[in-house]
Protein backbone atom coordinates (compact mmCIF):
# COMPACT_ATOMS: atom_id res chain seq x y z
CA UNK A 1 0.00 0.00 0.00
CA UNK A 2 2.78 2.45 0.88
CA UNK A 3 4.58 1.85 -2.41
CA UNK A 4 1.28 2.20 -4.27
CA UNK A 5 0.50 5.50 -2.56
CA UNK A 6 4.02 6.72 -3.15
CA UNK A 7 3.75 5.96 -6.86
CA UNK A 8 0.23 7.34 -7.14
CA UNK A 9 1.09 10.48 -5.22
CA UNK A 10 3.64 11.38 -7.89
CA UNK A 11 1.64 10.57 -11.02
CA UNK A 12 -2.02 11.13 -10.22
CA UNK A 13 -3.27 14.70 -10.19
CA UNK A 14 -6.60 13.99 -8.48
CA UNK A 15 -6.70 15.82 -5.17
CA UNK A 16 -8.85 13.22 -3.50
CA UNK A 17 -6.51 10.37 -4.40
CA UNK A 18 -3.39 12.31 -3.47
CA UNK A 19 -5.09 13.33 -0.21
CA UNK A 20 -5.91 9.69 0.43
CA UNK A 21 -2.25 8.81 -0.05
CA UNK A 22 -1.23 11.57 2.35
CA UNK A 23 -3.67 10.21 4.91
CA UNK A 24 -2.41 6.67 4.32
CA UNK A 25 1.18 7.79 4.80
CA UNK A 26 0.22 9.69 7.95
CA UNK A 27 -1.44 6.45 9.09
CA UNK A 28 1.78 4.58 8.34
CA UNK A 29 3.63 7.15 10.47
CA UNK A 30 1.19 6.54 13.33
CA UNK A 31 1.94 2.81 13.10
CA UNK A 32 5.67 3.35 13.70
CA UNK A 33 6.33 2.60 17.40
CA UNK A 34 7.32 5.60 19.51
CA UNK A 35 9.86 3.51 21.41
CA UNK A 36 11.97 0.46 20.60
CA UNK A 37 14.62 -0.29 23.22
CA UNK A 38 16.27 -3.36 24.69
CA UNK A 39 14.42 -4.99 27.60
CA UNK A 40 17.34 -4.70 30.06
CA UNK A 41 20.76 -3.15 30.52
CA UNK A 42 22.66 0.05 29.76
CA UNK A 43 22.95 0.97 26.10
CA UNK A 44 23.18 3.76 23.56
CA UNK A 45 20.02 5.41 22.22
CA UNK A 46 19.06 8.02 19.66
CA UNK A 47 16.11 10.37 19.33
CA UNK A 48 14.84 10.54 15.75
CA UNK A 49 12.42 12.83 13.96
CA UNK A 50 10.46 10.72 11.48
CA UNK A 51 8.62 12.57 8.71
CA UNK A 52 6.40 11.47 5.85
CA UNK A 53 8.35 12.06 2.61
CA UNK A 54 6.89 15.04 0.75
CA UNK A 55 4.47 15.63 3.62
CA UNK A 56 4.09 17.57 6.85
CA UNK A 57 3.25 14.76 9.29
CA UNK A 58 6.09 13.93 11.66
CA UNK A 59 6.85 12.53 15.09
CA UNK A 60 9.82 11.84 17.34
CA UNK A 61 10.82 8.27 18.21
CA UNK A 62 13.36 6.65 20.55
CA UNK A 63 15.57 3.74 19.48
CA UNK A 64 18.21 2.04 21.62
CA UNK A 65 20.10 -1.24 21.78
CA UNK A 66 23.09 -2.92 23.42
CA UNK A 67 24.14 -4.25 20.03
CA UNK A 68 25.21 -0.77 18.87
CA UNK A 69 28.85 0.00 19.55
CA UNK A 70 28.27 3.59 18.39
CA UNK A 71 25.16 5.77 18.08
CA UNK A 72 25.46 5.90 14.29
CA UNK A 73 25.07 2.10 14.17
CA UNK A 74 21.51 2.54 15.43
CA UNK A 75 20.81 5.22 12.83
CA UNK A 76 22.34 3.12 10.03
CA UNK A 77 19.97 0.27 10.90
CA UNK A 78 16.79 2.28 11.52
CA UNK A 79 17.00 4.83 8.70
CA UNK A 80 16.76 2.40 5.73
CA UNK A 81 13.87 0.55 7.39
CA UNK A 82 11.93 3.80 7.81
CA UNK A 83 12.77 4.96 4.28
CA UNK A 84 11.32 1.67 2.98
CA UNK A 85 8.04 2.75 4.63
CA UNK A 86 8.07 6.07 2.76
CA UNK A 87 9.54 8.08 5.64
CA UNK A 88 12.52 10.37 6.10
CA UNK A 89 14.37 10.51 9.38
CA UNK A 90 16.83 12.80 11.06
CA UNK A 91 18.80 12.07 14.21
CA UNK A 92 18.16 14.77 16.82
CA UNK A 93 20.83 13.49 19.19
CA UNK A 94 21.69 10.59 21.42
CA UNK A 95 22.70 9.42 24.85
CA UNK A 96 22.41 6.32 26.98
CA UNK A 97 19.56 4.47 28.63
CA UNK A 98 19.86 2.42 31.78
CA UNK A 99 16.88 0.03 31.74
CA UNK A 100 16.20 -1.96 34.89
CA UNK A 101 13.05 -3.98 34.23
CA UNK A 102 13.23 -5.76 37.61
CA UNK A 103 12.91 -2.48 39.54
CA UNK A 104 10.87 -0.84 36.75
CA UNK A 105 13.27 2.07 36.35
CA UNK A 106 14.69 3.80 33.29
CA UNK A 107 17.39 6.46 33.47
CA UNK A 108 18.32 8.56 30.42
CA UNK A 109 21.68 10.35 30.43
CA UNK A 110 24.85 11.15 28.49
CA UNK A 111 25.34 12.23 24.90
CA UNK A 112 26.41 11.03 21.48
CA UNK A 113 29.80 12.08 20.15
CA UNK A 114 28.49 11.84 16.57
CA UNK A 115 25.02 13.39 17.00
CA UNK A 116 25.27 15.49 20.16
CA UNK A 117 23.00 15.27 23.21
CA UNK A 118 19.39 14.37 22.57
CA UNK A 119 16.71 16.38 24.35
CA UNK A 120 16.39 13.87 27.18
CA UNK A 121 13.17 15.51 28.39
CA UNK A 122 11.52 14.65 25.04
CA UNK A 123 12.95 11.13 25.14
CA UNK A 124 11.67 10.59 28.68
CA UNK A 125 8.14 11.71 27.72
CA UNK A 126 8.17 9.14 24.89
CA UNK A 127 9.46 6.44 27.22
CA UNK A 128 6.79 7.27 29.84
CA UNK A 129 4.00 6.62 27.31
CA UNK A 130 5.28 3.08 26.73
CA UNK A 131 6.59 2.36 30.23
CA UNK A 132 3.79 4.00 32.20
CA UNK A 133 4.35 1.78 35.25
CA UNK A 134 8.05 2.69 35.45
CA UNK A 135 9.98 5.45 37.16
CA UNK A 136 11.58 7.25 34.19
CA UNK A 137 14.18 9.96 34.86
CA UNK A 138 16.90 11.86 33.03
CA UNK A 139 20.00 13.85 33.84
CA UNK A 140 22.87 15.61 32.11
CA UNK A 141 25.31 13.24 33.81
CA UNK A 142 27.87 11.69 31.50
CA UNK A 143 27.81 8.35 33.36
Amino acid sequence: MNALCSALGRTVVSRSLTGSCSRAMAGALANIPDVEIDPEGTFKYILLRVKVKDGDAQKDVVRGTKSAEYHNHIFEKVSPALEALGMECKCLGGGKIEHNNKDKKIRVFGESTAFGKADHAVSVEKLKTVFSDYEVTWSDDKK
